[in-house]
C-alpha cells in the first residue's frame, strides 16, 4: 500500500455505462453522485432501498431486478459492487478484470481496482481525498479542506470532531445541498447515525464517511414507507446507545415534516433534541423558478397549504372556501395528484378560472422544471406533462410577475 499508492484521477462518466451491483445503503449513498456526473447507470439487484427504488421510478437509473449474471459489465466503463454476497462480488470483480473495467468493492478494498475517495464540493471545487485503508481519516481531511476553503484558513484537524449523543432534527432545505444551513451541515458532519427522508438533500449522504450508519426513512408517495412510530423508535434507540443522531428532513422540520411528533416522542423518552430550521420549499422553490410569493401591488399575503388529501375528503382540515376568497398567493405542497380537484374547489368557491398557476417539479435541483397553466387547465396540464412529486404549486397573480434579464454570473477565473 505504501509502496504503490492509488493513482488519483477524475472520471468523466457523462453518457457512459456504469453498473452498480446491489441496491442497499452503499448504493443509496453512491448513486446520487453518479447520477450528478451524468452516468448511464444500470442497477443490478433483486431488491433496493425505497430511495434507490425512487431513483428507478423517476428514470434516473435503470434497474434490472435480478441477481448479477456474467456479462452484465459488457460495455461498462466503471462498476460499483455493493452486495453482501462475497461469492457474487468475486465474480463481478473477475469479470471487471477480464473486461478492463475499473471496479470499486464496498466489501474488500484490496480486491478492488479502484477506490471511492471522500469527496466534498465548495464554490465549484471538488475535493477528493484518499488515505489508503483509513476512510475516517479521508473524511476528516476532506472536511478540513472544504471548511478551510469556506473560511480561508485551510487548517486540517487531526481527526473528526465527535458529535454529542442525542438527536438533531435538521431541515435540509428544498433539495440543493448548498441550501442546508451551516449548523445543519456541521451536525451532519458530526453524526454517527443519519435517518434520512427521500426529500432531504441526498447528495450530502455521499459525503458521509463509511462508518456513519444511514437509515432510509423514505416516504415515497403511494409506495413503501417507514411508519412514523418506527422512525421514532429508531431515533430513541440510537440516541440511548450514546450515538449522535441526525434526522435529516427535506425543507423545514415543522412545515408538514412531522417534526413536532418526533420531538414529542423524544421528550417522552427523555432524549435531548436540537431543532435546526431549514429553508422551506414553500418559498424557496417558487423563488428558484422566478416566482416571488409576495410582490408589491400584487400580493400582500401568501398561504401554504397541504394538498395530500382532496377538498372533499373528510380528513381534510383546510377551509377551501375561505382560501378561494383570498386575493394573495396560495402555495400547495404535496398536491400534484389532487391539483385538479383543488382547482375545481377554488373555482367553485369563487376564485377566477383564469387565475395563473405554476407547478415547479424538483425545485432547486438540476432536474427542476416549471409548468404553467390556469385553474381551469392545471389538472389536465399536469397529467399531459406527466408532472411527478415532489412539486410545489403556486396559485395567484405572482405567477405572472417576471424578472428582467440579468447578466450571467462570472465564470471561474474571470
Amino acid at each position: 500500500m505504501a509502496e504503490h499508492p492509488a493513482y488519483p484521477v477524475g472520471l468523466r462518466l457523462s453518457g457512459r455505462r456504469v453498473v452498480v451491483v446491489g441496491g442497499g445503503q452503499v448504493a443509496q449513498r453512491r448513486l446520487p453522485a453518479l447520477i450528478a456526473a451524468g452516468a448511464d447507470v444500470v442497477l443490478v439487484s433483486p431488491s433496493a432501498t425505497p430511495s434507490v427504488d425512487a431513483m428507478a421510478e423517476t428514470g434516473e437509473i435503470r434497474w434490472e431486478r435480478r441477481r448479477y449474471e456474467d456479462g452484465d459489465l459488457a460495455g461498462a466503463w466503471y462498476a460499483l459492487v455493493a452486495t453482501r454476497d462475497r461469492e457474487a462480488n468475486d465474480r463481478v470483480s473477475a469479470e471487471a478484470e477480464r473486461e478492463r473495467v475499473w471496479c470499486v468493492r464496498a466489501d474488500d478494498a484490496f480486491a478492488a481496482t479502484a477506490w471511492t475517495p471522500a469527496t466534498g464540493r465548495v464554490d465549484g471545487v471538488t475535493v477528493a481525498v484518499l488515505t489508503g485503508n483509513d476512510p475516517r481519516r479521508s473524511a476528516g481531511v476532506r472536511d478540513a479542506v472544504v471548511e478551510g476553503l469556506r473560511d480561508g484558513t485551510l487548517t486540517a484537524p487531526a481527526r473528526r470532531h465527535k458529535g454529542t449523543p442525542g438527536v438533531a432534527l435538521v431541515g435540509g432545505g428544498p433539495g440543493d445541498p448548498d441550501l442546508i444551513t451551516v449548523r445543519g451541515r456541521r451536525l451532519l458532519a458530526e453524526a454517527d447515525v443519519v435517518i434520512a427522508d427521500r426529500l432531504g438533500p441526498r447528495d450530502l449522504l455521499d459525503e458521509l464517511p463509511p462508518h456513519v450508519e444511514v437509515i432510509d426513512a423514505a416516504k415515497i408517495p403511494y409506495g413503501r414507507f417507514m411508519a412514523q412510530e418506527a422512525i421514532n423508535n429508531a431515533l430513541i434507540e440510537h440516541a440511548r446507545a450514546g450515538r449522535s443522531v441526525v434526522r435529516l428532513k427535506g425543507g423545514d422540520p415543522y412545515v408538514f415534516g412531522r417534526g413536532m411528533e418526533e420531538l414529542q416522542a423524544l421528550a417522552e423518552a427523555g432524549i435531548a433534541c436540537t431543532v435546526v430550521p431549514g429553508v422551506s420549499s414553500a418559498v424557496s422553490v417558487p423563488g428558484a423558478a422566478g416566482i416571488p410569493v409576495t410582490h408589491r401591488g400584487v400580493a400582500h399575503e401568501f398561504t401554504v397549504v397541504s394538498g395530500h388529501v382532496g377538498p372533499d375528503d373528510p380528513r381534510s382540515l383546510v377551509d377551501w372556501a375561505a382560501l378561494a376568497r383570498l386575493t394573495g398567493t396560495l402555495v400547495v405542497l404535496m398536491g400534484v395528484d389532487k391539483i385538479g380537484l383543488i382547482a375545481e374547489a377554488l373555482v367553485r368557491h369563487g376564485r377566477s378560472a383564469d387565475t395563473p398557476v405554476a407547478v415547479v417539479q424538483e425545485g432547486t435541483t438540476a432536474t427542476q422544471r416549471r409548468v404553467d397553466a390556469t385553474l381551469a387547465t392545471v389538472g389536465e396540464t399536469v397529467r399531459a406533462q406527466q408532472v411527478r412529486p415532489p412539486a410545489v404549486i403556486v396559485i395567484g397573480e405572482v405567477v405572472r410577475v417576471t424578472a428582467p434579464s440579468l447578466p450571467s454570473p462570472p465564470t471561474a477565473g474571470a
